[in-house]
């Protein structure tokens, strides 16, 4: 039986650390159907007339210790629709294998390299995934800025032949992890949008503040409030607009004795929206900030 029709772009790719994949389509919310990943085993992109189960099942080969190559040929091999199928696989080890069947919906084709494979099908143009794996290749920084550089290009070197719709980025760790948020590092998606590659860079920016101010928690709740402070101030500078990063921030510098700036910061906050203050006042018998009475006293007051 023929499945879903999701022709797209993807990409999975890995560095020394991280492994991931990201995908953009003319397809509503395609993050819940191409790409899989898990944290010490592998990802895979299962797409064209695509055959989900083909993820979940790679990936369960690959957790036993098969190779890519050896995986997605036992998953190919038993699929009667495999001419239509377009997958690629790759293991936390980095071994990396893709398929493109000979009825794939021109203009279709993979390119694999040591670093990960870069597949498209109906795409207005050929050349999609030459043009995908050669941004990957020229990008510097983390991975998930590497993987959106190359859906990035694919939609330059002319995308989907029907536009865009959704889009989906997830990182996880190379490495087994005793805690799920070391595990899954990125794991975004626009289901429904008119530039989703645009709202998906918007997001990750939105994930790396975010990830700034968990770094900033955790230095706090250790009593270590210079870094707090800093890592908080690199998150207001990654997200300037947001009213809650702007509120720890005000709080972690008057955890460290900085009450001047705090109270710019928090004055402006609850100026607009005064919700926050009510929180100020609910967060003081809690301990969370070790502060004085009086500085207390002064934040109230703000």
């Amino acid at each position: 039986m023929i499945r879903k029709l999701v022709a797209t772009y993807s990409v999975v790719a890995h560095d020394e650390q991280q492994m991931g994949a990201a995908v953009q389509s003319h397809f509503f919310s395609v993050g819940s159907v191409v790409p899989w990943a898990r944290a010490g085993v592998g990802v895979v992109c299962t797409q064209s007339i695509v055959n989900v189960d083909a993820g979940p099942q790679i990936l369960a080969l690959l957790e036993l210790g098969v190779s890519a190559h050896e995986a997605l040929s036992m998953v190919v091999s038993a699929d009667a629709q495999r001419d239509y199928r377009q997958i690629a696989a790759m293991s936390a080890t980095g071994s990396v294998a893709a398929h493109t069947g000979a009825r794939a919906i021109a203009h279709a084709g993979h390119v694999e390299t040591a670093a990960g494979s870069f597949q498209a099908n109906m795409m207005a143009k050929p050349g999609v995934p030459e043009a995908m794996e050669a941004a990957f290749a020229a990008t510097e920084g983390a991975l998930s800025e590497r993987l959106m550089a190359s859906l990035v290009a694919a939609q330059n070197a002319g995308g989907d032949i029907r536009g865009r719709q959704s889009a989906a980025i997830v990182v996880v760790a190379r490495h087994q992890a005793i805690h799920a948020r070391q595990r899954t590092i990125v794991d975004l998606r626009v289901e429904d949008h008119p530039e989703p590659l645009h709202e998906l860079e918007r997001l990750l920016t939105l994930h790396r503040a975010y990830a700034e101010a968990e770094l900033g928690d955790d230095a706090s709740a250790a009593g270590d409030h210079d870094a707090a402070a800093e890592h908080y101030r690199a998150a207001t500078a990654l997200a300037p607009d947001n009213l809650e990063l702007r509120f720890w921030d005000g709080m972690a510098r008057a955890a460290r004795g900085d009450l001047a700036s705090a109270e710019q910061i928090l004055r402006a906050v609850f100026t607009a929206d005064p919700s926050w203050r009510e929180l100020l006042i609910r967060l003081e018998p809690t301990g969370l900030f070790t502060v004085s009475d009086a500085v207390w006293r002064q934040l109230r007051e703000l």
